[in-house]
Parts: structure tokens; C-alpha cells; sequence
């Protein structure tokens, strides 16, 4: 009976060892999903990093210290009060896009990389804007994003972290100043409203004119082709009667030279009078 106990008592112990050695296995081995880092310590110390892929840990000595995903993040920036070169305070918020590139740095360099990044882009946006008139913040939003950028990225880079972009969200003036805006631009909306008015009316007068010109030019070139078809006509017509008196003296000319005209038998006979006025009248019709 003893020596049953005794070696059921040693299986449970080995069994019990097994178990708690599978279990230490099972804990100490670890798979990192892809775009993570675990910073893994010995005795305290950095010891190395593991990313994407199955890991095992020596049980008892390793640990993981610090878990990072190495993917792009959006960190909020809570709205801040600034003030602007003219003494204006606005309200700015916006939203800074940071990646881990060194997970070593992130986790040894700072304490808290999301907390200092945004305090750091904090007030590196206080610095922009108050180098600048209220107009140009409204105006020049592509430069401060990347002056932000530039300082924030230049101050994070011993964190081992890249600043990829900062985008401003709002720009909020106080009540008063908004009502000044809209005031301002409800009057440049109006002016520039009769200025076109004022340009059309121009433009109206100026094409009316113009259609008044071409009118009286049209009708002055149609009065002279009148007056020079009037004066090729009339033109024509005493050229076409000085034709015919020419033609009707050239042949009366022709007949008192004729041989016969010059016998006095003939020109004083009445009968022959009659037939060569007769000769004449039929030579003159056409």
C-alpha cells in the first residue's frame, strides 16, 4: 500500500511540473502582429525588440517592457487660445499625424510621445500665429501647417518619431469680430454688386453708341451709292443722247457733202428735197 501512494503521489508532482512548465512555455512565447513592435527587457535592461512574427521569451528573465503599433496615427489637438500679432484672441484646433519610426527611442526617449507631441505642436502653433494678423491666419493655412510640421517633426526626431502632417481644422475669432467680418463683407459684396451694375450700364451705353454709328454709317454708304448710281445713270444718259447727236450731225454732215446734195437740180427740186429728207430720218432711226 505505501509504495502505491508513493509512486502515485511522484506522478502527480511530475505531472504538476509539466504543467507548470507548458504553462511557462505558453506564456513566454508570443506572436507580434504585423505593424508592431515589443520592446522586450532582460534583468531590467533594453534587451532587443520583436516585431511581426512568432517570439519566444527565456521564462522569468525577459519581459515585455513596452508595446507600439508602428502604423500612422491621428492625435486631436485640443482647442487653444492665440493670440495674434494685432491682439486678437482666436480659438485653433486642428489634428497632427505622427508615425513611430524607433521604437526603442519612443519608449526610452520620452515618457508619454502622444502628451509631448501635442504640447510640443501646441505651442509651436502659439509662436505662428502670433507673428500674424488675423487676415493672414485665414490666408495662409498651407504655411502654417507646414511651418508646424517642420518644428514639431526637427523637435520629435530624438523620439524616435516622424510628424507626417498637421492640418488646422478651425480658426475661431471672437462673437465680435465675426459680426465685423460679416459686416465687411457684406459691404464688399455691395460694392461690388454696383460696380458690376455701373460697368453693365457703361457697356450698354457704350454698345448703343456704337450700334448708333454703325447705323448712321450704313445709311450715309447707302445714301452715296445712291448718289453715284443716280449720277452713272444721268451720266449715261447725256452720253447716250450726245452719241446720238453726234451720230444725227454726222450724217446730216455726210449728206450735204454727198455728190448729189451738191447739184442744184437737185437741191432745189421739191421732190428731191422729200426724199432725202426721207434717206436722212431712216439713216437717224436706229
Amino acid at each position: 500500500m505505501g509504495p502505491i501512494l508513493f509512486s502515485a503521489g511522484r506522478e502527480l508532482w511530475v505531472m504538476g511540473i509539466l504543467i507548470v512548465t507548458i504553462l511557462i512555455l505558453v506564456k513566454h512565447v508570443r506572436v507580434v502582429p504585423q505593424e508592431t513592435a515589443f520592446i522586450i527587457e532582460r534583468l531590467g535592461k533594453y534587451y532587443t525588440t520583436f516585431y511581426a512574427g512568432l517570439h519566444v521569451l527565456f521564462p522569468l528573465i525577459d519581459r515585455i517592457a513596452y508595446k507600439h503599433s508602428l502604423k500612422e496615427r491621428a492625435l486631436d489637438i485640443p482647442p487653444q487660445n492665440c493670440i495674434t500679432q494685432d491682439n486678437v484672441v482666436i480659438e485653433v484646433d486642428g489634428v497632427l499625424y505622427m508615425k513611430i519610426m524607433d521604437a526603442r527611442k519612443a519608449s526610452y526617449g520620452v515618457d508619454n510621445h502622444e502628451f509631448a507631441s501635442i504640447q510640443l505642436a501646441q505651442t509651436t502653433m502659439r509662436s505662428i500665429i502670433g507673428t500674424m494678423p488675423l487676415d493672414k491666419t485665414f490666408e495662409e493655412r498651407e504655411s502654417i501647417n507646414s511651418r508646424v510640421i517642420t518644428t514639431v517633426d526637427l523637435a520629435t526626431d530624438p523620439w524616435g518619431i516622424k510628424v507626417t502632417r498637421y492640418e488646422i481644422r478651425a480658426i475661431t475669432p471672437p462673437k465680435s469680430i465675426q459680426e465685423a467680418m460679416e459686416k465687411e463683407m457684406r459691404a464688399e459684396r455691395e460694392k461690388r454688386a454696383v460696380i458690376a451694375d455701373s460697368v453693365g450700364k457703361k457697356e450698354a451705353r457704350i454698345n448703343a453708341a456704337q450700334g448708333e454709328r454703325e447705323q448712321l454709317i450704313q445709311q450715309s454708304e447707302g445714301e452715296k451709292q445712291r448718289r453715284i448710281n443716280e449720277a452713272d445713270g444721268k451720266a449715261y444718259e447725256i452720253r447716250a443722247m450726245a452719241e446720238a447727236t453726234a451720230m444725227g450731225i454726222r450724217i446730216v454732215a455726210e449728206a450735204i457733202n454727198s455728190p448729189e446734195e451738191r447739184k442744184p437740180s437737185l437741191s432745189r427740186s421739191p421732190n428731191n428735197t422729200f426724199r432725202n429728207s426721207a434717206i436722212l430720218q431712216k439713216r437717224i432711226t436706229p
